[in-house]
């Protein structure tokens, strides 16, 4: 076994030995920095070697996971950071952890998911902004009068348009 790679000298992987934070990264796809971001930030908790290097259980590739994709729907850090403190620390997550924590999340990827549906629909008609640029605008918004239900594209944050 190299003690540096984690890869014996027929190239399986020791899949107990903790991961490197290059070794994390290069698994993950994400970068060294945004790991140890996110242990600033308290997202991971790796271990430490005798020597203080970051040792990562290989586990901690899941929650770098649920983090980044966490991220593209659009939850905060703080958010994601309330997540998964609902996670065991005393043990491996499990997956009745995961699809516990799943729940508590998937509504604001169903929102996520409408807001994007919107947002493909609306690419070429009234958005209800205000611009009254393109010819829609003057019929589905006549004088802005979306503009009651208040600031920026009415439209796409989910005001019903008319039907008439």
């Amino acid at each position: 076994m190299d003690r540096d790679t984690n890869k014996a000298v027929d190239g399986t992987v020791d899949v107990t030995k903790p991961l490197t934070v290059g070794e994390l990264a290069e698994r993950t796809g994400v970068a060294t920095s945004a790991l140890r971001f996110y242990e600033e930030r308290g997202l991971l908790h790796p271990e430490r070697s005798d020597s203080g290097h970051r040792r990562y259980p290989r586990y901690l590739a899941r929650r770098v996971a649920f983090i980044v994709f966490a991220q593209r729907v659009g939850l905060t850090l703080e958010e994601i950071r309330a997540e998964l403190d609902k996670l065991p620390t005393d043990r491996v997550p499990g997956s009745k952890d995961w699809a516990r924590l799943t729940k508590t999340w998937s509504a604001r990827i169903d929102e996520r998911i409408e807001e994007l549906k919107r947002l493909k629909v609306g690419l070429t008609g009234c958005i209800g902004c205000g611009c009254l640029s393109l010819e829609s605008c003057q019929i589905l918004n006549p004088d802005d009068r979306v503009a009651t239900h208040g600031a920026g594209p009415r439209y796409w944050l989910g005001d019903e348009r008319p039907t008439d």
